[in-house]
């Protein structure tokens, strides 16, 4: 098995300096945790002493008065040490909750931070685990775990203290006895701490399996791959099994293994305890208040097992919360002041060259150059990797070029702050995306003062505002999984988004693939009206979709080989030709 290693301390002292503005609240719900701890050693003094009060008592008058005033004390030393329980408890679980909001709001601010190549490596599931599932774990471990780690040392100390006070000669049978589980348990807490880690591993592998596969089920279906999906789902589940049930076993042991150590404790205790009784060198009520304090001795070594067993969970989460955290972000750009407010939309590519970070030596696009005036419709086409999509990515800074230049109404997009390219560009894909929510929070998705008439104007364009007219509630009709709308008309849906951005440049890739015939026309005559003034960028691999662009780029192997319009081109009888022409013979 491959090791994992996660040290506890570096770990959570990332968590501590994270929440660097709550440490007072910590620090002060540990000490109320030791306080209370400190008040619960006290209790077995005491009872000893009112024990040793009635034993004097029995052949003569007990003194009822002096037993009262032990009772009295008992009754506010353990009222007092419940309500220190309940401020920490509180004080800890509201530090905590607040530090895992910021958390999660630092991770979702992080994931508009990174590069598009991170999410090539990692999984939708995998991030998505990070910012519930483990954040959820390392906010349990810190509130549960360390103020009773906390209170469970100073019990420990305290008792110990305390039963050198009372009588040195049982302290050391105690100890005697509990230093050898002290070695055991230690042992089993070096080997634990790889099995926790490894578990939120293979929990957040599982995850983003299962997110991949639900939400491609209907393709799992056709392919008749639902055997294989799930041998894989068995082998992933079967990993997380393994993992979580090494590290529960290890840290099962933990607690029956003291409870041993407990009970030999008793022994030792009645054993000597009694021994010394019989001689007169201790009164019989030390043997009472040494039962007591074996049972807090020994309790807070369980409890400290546990919480640190939790607390090595917790530094697992912490370092995967971490390792996305520390992930490298997109260039900083708060120096660049230009901003281009309004384009033209005069765009030249000149001599790009371009390779994926990840794999340097495979050139995807070799030497790219071309020129769009202001207002032209310019498509894209060229077979299955020629790199299409790639130069749209390109034109919107989602990736940097190795060389050459991009450049919108003369300035080089280097020099434009990202946000302000995006601004400039509408963008319509393949895969539409809508979510839970009303239709028209759908079409105004982050766009403010949209008029009522703008939107219905958008929504008649598209050939959608009599099919959303005859929703339940029109525009406040919630969108959901349950809501039966087709592909098409999702797609509709989000050209009319589009409009209403109302961008000065466009970007269209491959937006009628899933369509059928018909819907196609219609979702051809909303791009057409799009478009319309705008200098667009469309991806297609329907060639009769782009007949009418004012020039089409024919690109092979990341090289523009042919350009023109639709007429030019079929006039060359040469690449676009046996393109265009092969999709007819095939749909004959």
């Amino acid at each position: 098995m491959k090791k994992h290693k996660s040290p506890l301390l570096p770990s959570l002292g990332r968590v501590f300096a994270y929440m660097r503005s709550d440490i007072p609240g910590v620090i002060f719900s540990l000490v109320l945790a030791a306080a209370a701890a400190v008040l619960t050693i006290i209790g077995p003094d005491r009872i000893g002493l009112m024990t040793s009060k009635i034993q004097e008592g029995l052949f003569g008058e007990i003194d009822m008065a002096g037993v009262a005033e032990i009772g009295i004390s008992l009754v506010l030393i353990y009222a007092s040490g419940a309500v220190f329980n309940f401020i920490q408890h509180f004080v800890m679980s509201t530090v905590t909750l607040k530090a895992s909001k910021k958390l999660r709001s630092a991770l979702s601010e992080k994931i508009n931070k990174v590069p598009l190549s991170y999410f090539n490596t990692t999984t939708q599931g995998n991030i998505l685990s990070r910012v519930t599932n483990d954040v959820q774990m390392l906010q349990q471990g810190l509130s549960q775990s360390l103020p009773g780690i906390i209170s469970s040392v100073a019990q420990f100390v305290g008792c110990l203290i305390m039963m050198f006070i009372t009588e040195w000669r049982l302290a050391l049978c105690v100890i005697g006895v509990t230093f050898v589980g002290m070695f055991i348990l230690m042992s089993l807490m070096g080997r634990s701490q790889r099995y926790f880690v490894a578990k939120q591993e293979h929990i957040g592998t599982l995850n983003g399996y299962v997110e991949e596969m639900y939400s491609g089920h209907e393709v799992v279906r056709i392919s008749r791959a639902g055997e294989e999906v799930v041998n894989h789902f068995e082998t992933l589940n079967q990993n997380v099994y393994e993992s979580n049930w090494k590290s529960q076993f290890i840290s099962g042991v933990m607690q029956p293994l003291m409870m041993v150590i407990g009970n030999i404790g008793y022994v030792a205790v009645c054993v000597v305890g009694a021994a010394l009784a019989m001689n007169g060198t201790i009164p019989f009520g030390i043997i009472i208040s040494f039962i007591l304090y074996v049972r807090l001795f020994t309790s807070p070594l369980t409890q400290i097992a546990q919480g640190l067993t939790n607390l090595q969970a917790s530094a697992a989460s912490a370092d995967r919360i971490f390792g996305l955290l520390d992930a490298e972000e997109l260039e900083d750009e708060s120096h660049k002041t230009f901003k281009l407010e309004q384009a033209k939309g005069y765009v030249e590519f000149d001599h790009v060259r371009f390779s994926y970070p990840d794999h340097p030596e495979k050139i995807i696009i070799k030497d790219f150059s071309a020129t769009v005036l202001p207002g032209q419709k310019v498509a894209i086409v060229g077979p299955t990797g020629a790199g299409k999509t790639t130069m749209v990515n390109l034109l919107m800074r989602f990736f940097e070029i190795n060389s050459g230049s991009i450049r919108i109404d003369g300035h080089p997009i280097s020099e434009l702050r990202r946000e302000n390219i995006h601004d400039l560009f509408g963008m319509v894909l393949q895969d539409t995306w809508l979510f839970e929510g009303t239709v028209r929070e759908n079409l105004v998705y982050n766009m403010e003062e949209i008029s009522e008439e703008e939107l219905r104007k958008a929504c008649k364009a598209c050939g959608i505002y009599r099919f959303i007219r005859s929703l339940p509630k029109g525009f406040e009709t919630v969108l959901s999984d349950h809501t039966n709308i087709s592909a098409g008309q999702k797609q509709l849906m989000t050209i009319a988004r589009a409009m209403l951005q109302n961008s000065p440049m466009l970007i269209l890739d491959e937006a009628t693939s899933s369509v059928d015939t018909r819907t196609e026309i219609m979702i051809q005559r909303a791009m057409d009206e799009l478009t319309r003034g705008r200098t667009s960028f469309v991806i297609a691999h329907r060639l009769s979709t782009i007949k009418n662009a004012d020039l089409i780029l024919v690109m092979k192997d990341g090289d523009v080989i042919e350009s023109g319009d639709h007429e030019s081109l079929m006039a060359q009888d040469g690449f676009y030709r046996e393109l265009y022409n092969s999709q007819f013979e095939k749909s004959s």
